[in-house]
Protein backbone atom coordinates (compact mmCIF):
# COMPACT_ATOMS: atom_id res chain seq x y z
CA UNK A 1 0.00 0.00 0.00
CA UNK A 2 1.22 3.27 -1.19
CA UNK A 3 0.78 6.60 0.27
CA UNK A 4 -2.75 6.55 -0.20
CA UNK A 5 -5.11 6.41 3.06
CA UNK A 6 -5.54 3.18 4.72
CA UNK A 7 -9.24 2.35 6.40
CA UNK A 8 -9.08 -0.29 8.66
CA UNK A 9 -13.06 -2.34 8.46
CA UNK A 10 -12.83 -4.77 11.90
CA UNK A 11 -15.08 -7.44 11.27
CA UNK A 12 -15.85 -9.12 7.78
CA UNK A 13 -19.74 -9.72 8.59
CA UNK A 14 -22.15 -7.94 6.90
CA UNK A 15 -21.45 -4.88 7.51
CA UNK A 16 -17.68 -5.17 7.91
CA UNK A 17 -17.92 -6.38 4.15
CA UNK A 18 -20.47 -3.84 3.00
CA UNK A 19 -18.28 -0.77 4.95
CA UNK A 20 -15.12 -2.28 2.70
CA UNK A 21 -17.68 -2.34 -0.52
CA UNK A 22 -18.48 0.91 -0.42
CA UNK A 23 -15.00 2.29 0.40
CA UNK A 24 -13.35 1.18 -2.60
CA UNK A 25 -15.95 1.95 -4.83
CA UNK A 26 -16.07 5.57 -3.82
CA UNK A 27 -11.87 5.09 -3.97
CA UNK A 28 -11.48 6.56 -0.75
CA UNK A 29 -8.24 4.67 -0.22
CA UNK A 30 -6.57 1.13 0.29
CA UNK A 31 -9.15 -1.02 2.74
CA UNK A 32 -7.97 -3.61 5.24
CA UNK A 33 -10.73 -6.53 6.36
CA UNK A 34 -9.93 -8.04 9.68
CA UNK A 35 -11.45 -10.87 11.07
CA UNK A 36 -10.93 -13.35 13.74
CA UNK A 37 -12.75 -15.80 11.07
CA UNK A 38 -10.00 -17.80 9.40
CA UNK A 39 -10.51 -17.58 5.54
CA UNK A 40 -13.71 -14.80 5.75
CA UNK A 41 -11.70 -11.53 5.31
CA UNK A 42 -9.38 -13.02 2.82
CA UNK A 43 -11.62 -14.23 0.77
CA UNK A 44 -14.02 -11.17 0.71
CA UNK A 45 -11.46 -9.09 -0.23
CA UNK A 46 -10.14 -11.46 -2.81
CA UNK A 47 -13.71 -11.31 -4.69
CA UNK A 48 -14.28 -7.63 -3.81
CA UNK A 49 -10.72 -7.02 -5.36
CA UNK A 50 -12.09 -8.77 -8.10
CA UNK A 51 -14.48 -6.60 -9.06
CA UNK A 52 -12.19 -3.52 -9.33
CA UNK A 53 -11.37 -3.90 -13.26
CA UNK A 54 -15.53 -4.10 -14.02
CA UNK A 55 -16.00 -0.90 -11.53
CA UNK A 56 -12.51 0.43 -12.18
CA UNK A 57 -11.24 1.34 -8.88
CA UNK A 58 -7.23 1.15 -8.09
CA UNK A 59 -8.18 0.62 -4.34
CA UNK A 60 -5.94 -2.12 -2.59
CA UNK A 61 -7.87 -4.34 -0.15
CA UNK A 62 -6.70 -6.85 1.80
CA UNK A 63 -8.17 -9.26 4.39
CA UNK A 64 -6.31 -10.66 7.33
CA UNK A 65 -6.49 -12.05 10.77
CA UNK A 66 -3.51 -10.34 12.15
CA UNK A 67 -3.66 -6.41 13.35
CA UNK A 68 -0.42 -5.78 12.60
CA UNK A 69 -1.89 -5.66 8.82
CA UNK A 70 -3.50 -3.07 10.01
CA UNK A 71 -1.02 -0.55 11.09
CA UNK A 72 -0.94 3.53 10.39
CA UNK A 73 -4.77 3.11 9.54
CA UNK A 74 -6.20 6.57 9.08
CA UNK A 75 -9.87 5.33 9.68
CA UNK A 76 -10.81 2.42 11.57
CA UNK A 77 -14.46 1.65 11.50
CA UNK A 78 -15.34 -0.98 14.12
CA UNK A 79 -18.48 -3.45 13.21
CA UNK A 80 -17.35 -6.46 15.33
CA UNK A 81 -19.59 -8.19 17.78
CA UNK A 82 -22.65 -10.25 17.26
CA UNK A 83 -25.90 -8.92 15.11
CA UNK A 84 -29.55 -8.62 16.81
CA UNK A 85 -31.72 -11.56 16.78
CA UNK A 86 -35.37 -11.26 16.86
CA UNK A 87 -36.89 -10.49 20.42
CA UNK A 88 -33.29 -9.42 21.61
CA UNK A 89 -32.70 -5.79 22.78
CA UNK A 90 -29.95 -4.31 22.37
CA UNK A 91 -29.17 -4.49 25.66
CA UNK A 92 -28.43 -8.52 25.77
CA UNK A 93 -26.06 -7.93 23.39
CA UNK A 94 -23.84 -5.57 25.94
CA UNK A 95 -22.12 -7.78 28.11
CA UNK A 96 -20.46 -9.90 24.85
CA UNK A 97 -19.68 -7.30 22.57
CA UNK A 98 -18.13 -5.19 25.51
CA UNK A 99 -15.51 -7.74 25.65
CA UNK A 100 -15.27 -7.82 22.01
CA UNK A 101 -15.03 -4.29 21.05
CA UNK A 102 -12.52 -3.86 23.83
CA UNK A 103 -10.19 -6.29 22.89
CA UNK A 104 -10.45 -5.03 19.24
CA UNK A 105 -9.87 -1.54 20.08
CA UNK A 106 -6.52 -2.28 22.39
CA UNK A 107 -5.21 -3.84 19.45
CA UNK A 108 -6.40 -1.13 16.84
CA UNK A 109 -4.56 1.72 19.27
CA UNK A 110 -1.36 -0.40 19.22
CA UNK A 111 -1.24 -0.53 15.60
CA UNK A 112 -2.77 2.64 14.54
CA UNK A 113 -2.42 5.76 17.17
CA UNK A 114 -3.06 7.98 15.55
CA UNK A 115 -6.29 6.74 13.62
CA UNK A 116 -9.58 7.83 14.09
CA UNK A 117 -12.30 5.28 15.38
CA UNK A 118 -16.22 5.09 13.91
CA UNK A 119 -17.86 2.79 15.73
CA UNK A 120 -20.89 0.69 14.63
CA UNK A 121 -21.41 -2.35 16.86
CA UNK A 122 -24.19 -2.04 18.85
CA UNK A 123 -25.51 -1.27 21.82
CA UNK A 124 -24.06 1.55 20.09
CA UNK A 125 -23.68 4.34 22.46
CA UNK A 126 -22.37 1.85 25.04
CA UNK A 127 -19.50 0.56 22.95
CA UNK A 128 -18.17 3.98 21.59
CA UNK A 129 -17.65 4.87 25.38
CA UNK A 130 -16.18 1.51 25.59
CA UNK A 131 -13.60 2.15 22.33
CA UNK A 132 -12.87 5.36 24.41
CA UNK A 133 -11.89 3.84 27.84
CA UNK A 134 -9.94 0.84 26.16
CA UNK A 135 -8.31 3.05 23.45
CA UNK A 136 -7.29 5.82 25.39
CA UNK A 137 -7.53 8.51 21.97
CA UNK A 138 -9.03 11.75 22.72
CA UNK A 139 -12.62 12.39 22.79
CA UNK A 140 -12.36 14.31 18.72
CA UNK A 141 -11.29 11.01 17.29
CA UNK A 142 -13.48 8.34 18.91
CA UNK A 143 -17.38 8.68 17.41
CA UNK A 144 -20.43 6.67 16.67
CA UNK A 145 -22.09 5.90 14.03
CA UNK A 146 -25.75 6.34 14.49
CA UNK A 147 -27.81 9.33 13.29
CA UNK A 148 -27.10 9.41 9.89
CA UNK A 149 -28.67 5.93 9.57
CA UNK A 150 -31.29 6.93 11.96
CA UNK A 151 -31.76 10.21 9.86
CA UNK A 152 -31.38 8.45 6.19
CA UNK A 153 -34.15 6.13 7.74
CA UNK A 154 -36.11 9.39 8.63
CA UNK A 155 -35.36 10.42 5.21
CA UNK A 156 -36.42 7.71 3.39
CA UNK A 157 -39.99 7.45 4.97
CA UNK A 158 -41.03 10.90 4.58
CA UNK A 159 -39.76 10.68 0.96
CA UNK A 160 -42.15 7.80 0.42
CA UNK A 161 -45.18 9.73 2.54
CA UNK A 162 -44.52 12.76 0.58
CA UNK A 163 -43.60 10.96 -2.94
CA UNK A 164 -40.51 13.24 -3.45
CA UNK A 165 -37.16 12.61 -3.59
CA UNK A 166 -34.59 11.72 -1.03
CA UNK A 167 -32.65 14.05 -2.22
CA UNK A 168 -34.94 17.07 -1.42
CA UNK A 169 -35.38 15.68 2.48
CA UNK A 170 -33.48 16.44 5.15
CA UNK A 171 -33.63 15.05 8.38
CA UNK A 172 -32.44 15.74 12.25
CA UNK A 173 -32.37 12.89 15.06
CA UNK A 174 -30.85 13.70 18.01
CA UNK A 175 -30.03 11.65 20.97
CA UNK A 176 -29.53 7.33 21.95
CA UNK A 177 -29.23 5.10 18.87
CA UNK A 178 -32.79 3.22 19.80
CA UNK A 179 -36.02 3.58 21.43
CA UNK A 180 -35.37 7.32 23.05
CA UNK A 181 -34.25 8.32 19.40
CA UNK A 182 -35.49 12.37 18.64
CA UNK A 183 -36.43 12.90 15.72
CA UNK A 184 -36.84 16.71 15.05
CA UNK A 185 -39.34 17.50 12.53
CA UNK A 186 -39.23 21.19 12.91
CA UNK A 187 -35.65 20.87 12.03
CA UNK A 188 -36.56 18.16 9.29
CA UNK A 189 -36.79 19.80 5.78
CA UNK A 190 -38.17 19.10 2.28
CA UNK A 191 -36.39 21.55 -0.33
CA UNK A 192 -36.34 23.53 3.01
CA UNK A 193 -39.31 23.79 3.77
CA UNK A 194 -40.05 22.84 7.48
CA UNK A 195 -41.13 19.73 7.41
CA UNK A 196 -44.97 20.52 9.97
CA UNK A 197 -45.76 23.06 7.03
CA UNK A 198 -46.50 20.04 5.20
CA UNK A 199 -47.67 16.63 7.01
CA UNK A 200 -49.87 16.44 9.41
CA UNK A 201 -48.67 16.25 13.48
CA UNK A 202 -50.74 12.52 13.20
CA UNK A 203 -48.19 11.96 10.19
CA UNK A 204 -45.21 12.90 11.19
CA UNK A 205 -45.77 11.07 14.78
CA UNK A 206 -46.37 8.12 12.82
CA UNK A 207 -43.06 8.34 10.69
CA UNK A 208 -40.86 8.83 13.97
CA UNK A 209 -41.89 5.82 15.66
CA UNK A 210 -41.38 3.82 12.07
CA UNK A 211 -37.84 5.91 12.15
CA UNK A 212 -36.97 4.95 16.02
CA UNK A 213 -38.25 1.05 15.34
CA UNK A 214 -36.16 1.03 12.07
CA UNK A 215 -33.32 -1.46 13.09
CA UNK A 216 -36.29 -3.71 14.68
CA UNK A 217 -38.16 -3.80 11.84
CA UNK A 218 -35.75 -4.59 9.87
CA UNK A 219 -34.65 -7.41 12.02
CA UNK A 220 -37.89 -8.87 12.03
CA UNK A 221 -37.93 -9.46 8.37
CA UNK A 222 -34.61 -10.93 7.81
CA UNK A 223 -35.15 -13.33 11.22
CA UNK A 224 -31.61 -14.15 11.30
CA UNK A 225 -29.67 -10.74 10.94
CA UNK A 226 -29.48 -7.41 11.11
CA UNK A 227 -29.67 -4.05 8.67
CA UNK A 228 -26.32 -3.78 6.62
CA UNK A 229 -26.63 -1.79 3.59
CA UNK A 230 -27.32 1.54 5.47
CA UNK A 231 -25.68 1.45 8.39
CA UNK A 232 -22.09 0.64 6.35
CA UNK A 233 -23.05 3.25 4.28
CA UNK A 234 -23.45 5.77 6.76
CA UNK A 235 -20.45 4.79 8.17
CA UNK A 236 -18.69 5.70 5.18
CA UNK A 237 -20.32 8.54 4.58
CA UNK A 238 -18.14 9.68 8.12
CA UNK A 239 -15.23 8.36 7.03
CA UNK A 240 -15.12 10.41 3.23
CA UNK A 241 -16.24 13.75 5.54
CA UNK A 242 -13.08 12.99 7.79
CA UNK A 243 -10.70 12.03 4.94
CA UNK A 244 -11.35 14.96 2.52
CA UNK A 245 -11.61 16.98 5.24
CA UNK A 246 -15.67 18.35 4.31
CA UNK A 247 -16.19 19.46 7.37
CA UNK A 248 -19.78 18.62 6.95
CA UNK A 249 -22.50 18.79 9.76
CA UNK A 250 -23.65 15.25 10.23
CA UNK A 251 -25.28 13.61 13.59
CA UNK A 252 -22.98 11.37 15.17
CA UNK A 253 -22.57 9.95 18.61
CA UNK A 254 -20.21 12.68 19.27
CA UNK A 255 -18.84 12.94 23.79
CA UNK A 256 -21.00 15.79 24.70
CA UNK A 257 -20.11 17.81 28.17
CA UNK A 258 -20.66 20.91 28.51
CA UNK A 259 -22.68 20.59 25.49
CA UNK A 260 -26.35 20.58 25.97
CA UNK A 261 -25.39 20.19 29.48
CA UNK A 262 -24.92 16.05 28.76
CA UNK A 263 -22.42 15.93 31.36
CA UNK A 264 -19.93 13.71 29.84
CA UNK A 265 -21.26 11.04 27.92
CA UNK A 266 -21.11 10.20 23.96
CA UNK A 267 -24.78 10.71 22.11
CA UNK A 268 -26.24 11.60 18.90
CA UNK A 269 -25.53 15.43 18.04
CA UNK A 270 -24.83 17.28 15.20
CA UNK A 271 -21.30 17.46 14.84
CA UNK A 272 -18.71 18.93 11.93
CA UNK A 273 -16.51 16.44 10.80
CA UNK A 274 -12.98 17.08 9.15
CA UNK A 275 -9.55 15.92 9.09
CA UNK A 276 -9.32 15.83 13.22
CA UNK A 277 -12.55 14.00 13.51
CA UNK A 278 -15.19 15.75 15.93
CA UNK A 279 -14.31 19.73 15.58
CA UNK A 280 -17.22 20.58 17.20
CA UNK A 281 -20.46 20.19 18.48
CA UNK A 282 -23.04 22.26 16.88
CA UNK A 283 -25.55 22.95 19.97
CA UNK A 284 -29.09 23.66 18.26
CA UNK A 285 -32.18 25.41 20.70
CA UNK A 286 -34.43 23.10 21.49
CA UNK A 287 -38.31 23.22 23.11
CA UNK A 288 -39.14 22.39 26.22
CA UNK A 289 -41.12 19.25 25.30
CA UNK A 290 -37.68 18.82 22.61
CA UNK A 291 -35.25 19.68 25.34
CA UNK A 292 -37.61 17.04 27.78
CA UNK A 293 -37.27 13.95 25.14
CA UNK A 294 -33.27 14.75 24.65
CA UNK A 295 -32.73 14.59 28.56
CA UNK A 296 -34.88 10.69 28.90
CA UNK A 297 -32.65 9.81 25.25
CA UNK A 298 -28.93 11.11 27.52
CA UNK A 299 -30.74 9.14 30.93
CA UNK A 300 -31.08 5.91 28.61
CA UNK A 301 -27.44 6.13 27.52
CA UNK A 302 -26.45 6.63 31.26
CA UNK A 303 -28.40 4.11 32.48
CA UNK A 304 -26.87 1.79 29.40
CA UNK A 305 -22.83 2.83 30.29
CA UNK A 306 -23.44 2.06 34.20
CA UNK A 307 -24.36 -1.13 32.54
CA UNK A 308 -21.04 -1.66 30.82
CA UNK A 309 -18.94 -4.70 32.53
CA UNK A 310 -15.81 -2.94 32.18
Amino acid sequence: MGDRKKITVVGAGFVGATTAHWAVSKELGDVCLVDIVEGLPQGKALDLLQASPIEGFDSAIVGTNDYAETANSDIVIITAGLPRKPGMSRDDLMAKNTDIVRSVTEQIAYYSPQAILIIVSNPLDAMVYVAHKASGFPVKRVIGMAGILDSARFRTFIANELDVSVEDVNAFVLGGHGDTMVPLSRYSTVAGIPLPEILSQEKIDALVKRTRNGGGEIVSLLKSGSAFFAPSSAAVQMAETILKDKKRILPCAAYCDQEYQVGGHFVGVPVKLGADGVEKIVEIGLLPEEKEDFQKSVQAVKELVQKIPL
